[in-house]
């Protein structure tokens, strides 16, 4: 289980201008409305190694949908499907396919996030509410952001169970190995044409982030396609959030394709950090996950770039790992195909060594990678 005593943390401003009025401690869980969530748990444990953690459905009392709760070190899944038709999860599936739903943020009081958050404009998702079981309380409260994502604010200090009330302990006897994913470094949000400003402000004004970096159309752009960037952070940089919309380009670019094949503004993909990317990326490509591609001459004078670093380079062009540097280190990085029928999310394996960047350098190579499957799918 993730620390859920915060009394005892040291949490560092690293982002200065953030105001850190909430204050953020860590991504709690992230949940996923999908179609299917025994198959879409037994993909994450066979896939990505995660572990089985707990399950609500009709054996605990719900009577209209089934959850089940998956977990690696410190990055939580929650896989809910409905059990009836109609109701606001079958809604969301019809209209975006499997997705994020929720971007749950452990808090030390949800309450008071509630009421911070709501008083600075932010829509009321729920208020505040309590559950309890034998093993303590947690309380809950949430509110909305881009498209239909929503923020809940989890507190669990009072609490000692498995994941939260209304869940058992779920204890399969097929749980695969581990493959060394460790937590969340950032989650990417895909917004509208001209949007990305307003969401910003929104984690500005509204939660109190401060904006990291931005890239614009020379940063990120091909021959092809180019989007716009900006990353915002809390104050302890423990939560990041890229935003990133539509630019102008010559063909539909994957922040187009992302918007017309979810029918909205969503999550695009979550990057999961990792202590050994060559040994992480091995053990997924062992297990069936696809990854993007890039020429072999990429790594013809990447080190003239990036400067010395500690792994060996031919293992990383084998994996096809991108590298990177800032003024504070470097960084490896590698990203998923879409991992959904719809092209829309895929997921981003990150290893930071000293770097606190989101790999600027590798842009180009990574985009004219995705529009190679961009044409593959008739949308580029």
């Amino acid at each position: 289980m993730q620390i859920t005593d915060s009394s005892s943390l040291h949490l560092p401003k690293e982002n200065l201008e953030a105001r850190d009025f909430l204050p953020l401690l860590g991504t709690d869980y992230i949940e996923l409305y999908v179609g299917n969530a025994k198959q879409a748990a037994h993909y994450y444990m066979s896939a990505w190694g995660f572990q089985p953690l707990a399950y609500a459905g009709l054996e605990t009392g719900l009577k209209d949908r089934t959850s089940y709760v998956v977990q690696q070190d410190k990055i939580r899944l929650v896989l809910t499907s409905p059990l009836k038709p109609g109701g606001e999860i079958n809604r969301h599936i019809e209209a975006h396919g499997d997705g994020v739903k929720v971007i749950a943020l452990w808090v030390d009081n949800a309450d008071k996030s509630y009421r911070e958050t709501t008083a600075r404009g932010a829509d009321i998702y729920f208020a505040p509410k309590t559950l309890k079981d034998d093993h303590g309380k947690v309380v809950l409260s949430g509110i909305h952001t881009y498209g239909e994502t929503v923020h809940v604010f989890v507190e669990r200090k009072d609490y000692r169970g498995i994941f939260m009330p209304g869940y058992k302990a779920w204890k399969p006897f097929y749980a695969p190995p581990k493959t060394g994913l460790r937590y969340v470094d950032h989650i990417v949000g895909n917004v509208g044409w001209h949007e990305m400003d307003k969401w910003c402000q929104f984690y500005a004004e509204v939660m109190g982030f401060a904006q990291l970096v931005s890239f614009d159309d020379k940063d990120i752009s091909t021959e092809y396609t180019a989007l716009m960037s900006k990353v915002m952070s809390n104050g302890n940089g423990r939560i990041k959030f890229p935003i990133n919309e539509p630019a102008d380009g010559r063909k539909k670019s994957q922040i187009e394709e992302y918007i017309e094949f979810y029918n909205g503004a969503g999550v695009q993909h979550m990057a999961m950090a990792t202590d050994n990317i060559i040994e992480t990326v091995t053990n997924l490509r062992n297990r069936g996950v696809e990854f993007l591609t890039v020429p072999s001459s990429y790594y013809e004078n990447v080190l003239d770039r990036v400067g010395e670093i500690d792994e060996d380079l031919a293992p990383l062009s084998k994996l096809g790992i991108l590298i990177d540097r800032d003024d504070e280190g470097y960084l490896l990085q590698i990203f998923t195909k879409p991992i959904l029928d719809r092209p829309t999310m895929f997921i981003e394996i990150i290893q930071r060594k000293g770097a606190k960047s989101f790999g600027k350098g590798n842009f180009k190579a990574l985009f004219e990678a995705i529009e190679r499957e961009q044409e593959a799918r008739g949308t580029l």
